[in-house]
């Protein structure tokens, strides 16, 4: 059951006394002000909560689970939180800048491997999947081709690029695929690379070293779920996914071996990072992005109730022949 939310309006002094009076050491009042106002309570609170004591509880059938209490473990401090903070901005932004090229990549590999077989291959719907074109919204009673193909419409319409513009200042619309995908966000290209058909959808899988076109699909619906976290600044560290991303059997890709038996590392972010580090070495095998993952690990902060393994990243991860 729900209950009214009655939590008053704190100053920010009167935050700060608070996280005192519940054990978090605030050494700089000062500076721990100025976070609050640049950052604010709630954002930085999601920080902190690990740093929370925790008590083994059971409900009225007997099940154990744990209760997080207000109260801060021992030695915990305000600048920790802030440091976690400051980490998990930097993963972002580095999250961000492997899932550009990749979608990127993708959208390339979409156009050249479609484009061969109709310039409009996109709104072909004889060339996409049948559950994509077929199968109707009970909602609304449209197809979801047809509901994707809506929603790029009113993209492009509404689209100021200068290329848009000189296209439909010069020819009939509609836009063939290799200009239609630079409009398309990750949300559009994952909706329609799961609406593609298999046998084309294998073609690209292929390209990058992976046996099955299902994988491909849930890996970039996987991507487009951490990209909007990423892209809306949400906290990515510890993060649970709703939507993991399927993994290899043991044996069909080499490199991700290591995630074949580790549920937990293939359900958390390490999982989504993975993938990410491997479709790299395809789309540019000299890059350095995984050296720079290595690198931002090494600043991970100290504090009580924290560590790197609860993003699902394995001891010795960085060992792991896919990062070398």
């Amino acid at each position: 059951m729900t209950v009214p939310y009655k939590k008053p309006h704190l100053t920010f002094e009167e935050q700060i006394a608070l996280l005192k009076h519940r054990g978090m050491q605030v050494s700089d009042e000062g500076k721990a002000t100025e976070f609050l106002q640049k950052i604010g309570y709630y954002r930085l609170s999601g920080y902190w909560y690990p740093f929370r004591k925790s008590r083994l509880v059971s409900d009225n059938n007997g099940k154990p689970s744990v209760e997080v209490l207000d109260d801060f473990r021992e030695g915990a401090e305000f600048h920790q939180s802030v440091d976690l903070y400051v980490f998990d901005k930097k993963l972002r932004i580095l999250l961000l800048d492997a899932l550009e090229r990749i979608e990127i990549a993708l959208r390339v590999d979409v156009a050249y491997n479609l484009g061969k077989l109709d310039p409009y291959a996109y709104r072909n719907s004889e060339l996409l999947h049948g559950n994509f074109t077929k199968k109707t919204n009970p909602r609304t009673g449209k197809t979801e081709h047809t509901e994707w193909l809506e929603r790029f419409d009113q993209l492009a319409n509404r689209s100021h690029e200068d290329f848009i513009d000189h296209y439909n200042q010069t020819y009939d619309l509609p836009l063939p695929i290799w200009i239609a995908v630079e409009l398309w966000d990750f949300g559009e290209l994952s909706r329609f690379i799961s609406g593609m058909r298999y046998s084309d959808l294998s073609q690209i899988a292929l390209r990058y070293g992976i046996p099955r076109p299902d994988l491909l699909a849930s890996w970039v619906r996987n991507m487009n779920l951490v990209r909007n976290i990423c892209a809306h600044h949400g906290r990515i560290w510890n993060r649970s996914l709703a939507d993991s991303a399927k993994m290899p059997k043991k044996g069909e890709i080499e490199l991700l071996n290591h995630l074949a038996e580790d549920g937990y590392a293939r359900y958390r972010l390490y999982g989504s990072v993975a993938i990410m580090g491997f479709l790299l070495r395809t789309i540019n095998p000299t890059t350095t992005w995984g050296d720079r993952l290595m690198n931002l690990y090494t600043t991970f902060p100290k504090a009580p109730g924290i560590n790197i393994g609860q993003t699902g990243f394995p001891e010795n991860w960085d060992l792991q022949p896919l990062w070398l």
